[in-house]
């Protein structure tokens, strides 16, 4: 596929979508090739920058108008597309001002799929799988808007962190006391 045809085609699948991160097999379905084909346009589309290879097998549209703080969202959801999978533990609680540490270029999040560790041009992803079932988890995250993961709630990013036994040292038990004692 020529390369002005392709751009065209990814620019009106994140105007009509707001899609703009895509695992190749998504990728397929917008630009309308499979096999080898799609895997010599992607090659094309990455020399010219017009894609970037966030993480093996996810792939960002690099003219976005999207690309920001949802980014990294969306490229967990494309790495564990059928897993529950939620922002938490340090960039959580210091949202939550539980932790005064602020992590910079790097977001932690809890997956019902496999951990890694990724690192991106965009920040580092750092998944830690969680064995919870969904009945546990749906009813302890914030849910935001504009298609970003859920984040879990004060407590439970807490509850996240014990489990997993990193960076304790770094709670402020008296802010997290005071919010549990106002609900």
């Amino acid at each position: 596929m020529r390369r002005d045809m392709a751009l065209r085609r990814l620019a009106e699948a994140e105007r009509r979508f707001g899609l703009y991160v895509y695992r190749k097999a998504d990728l397929s379905a917008v630009l309308g090739e499979e096999g080898n084909p799609l895997t010599r346009t992607l090659t094309s589309l990455c020399a010219a920058g017009i894609m970037e290879r966030a993480v093996r097998g996810v792939y960002v549209f690099s003219y976005a108008r999207g690309i920001g703080d949802g980014t990294l969202d969306a490229i967990v959801q494309c790495l564990r597309p059928t897993s529950i999978s939620w922002e938490s533990l340090e960039s959580v609680l210091s949202k939550w001002g539980v932790i005064s540490q602020i992590p910079i270029g790097r977001v932690t999040y809890m997956t019902t799929g496999r951990e890694g560790e990724f690192d991106t041009r965009f920040g580092v992803i750092d998944l830690t799988h969680s064995s919870l079932p969904a009945s546990r988890i749906v009813p302890n995250l914030v849910m935001r808007g504009d298609g970003r993961l859920p984040m879990a709630s004060k407590m439970f990013a807490y509850e996240n962190l014990k489990a997993t036994g990193r960076n304790l040292h770094l709670v402020d038990m008296e802010e997290l006391e005071w919010d549990y004692d106002e609900n």
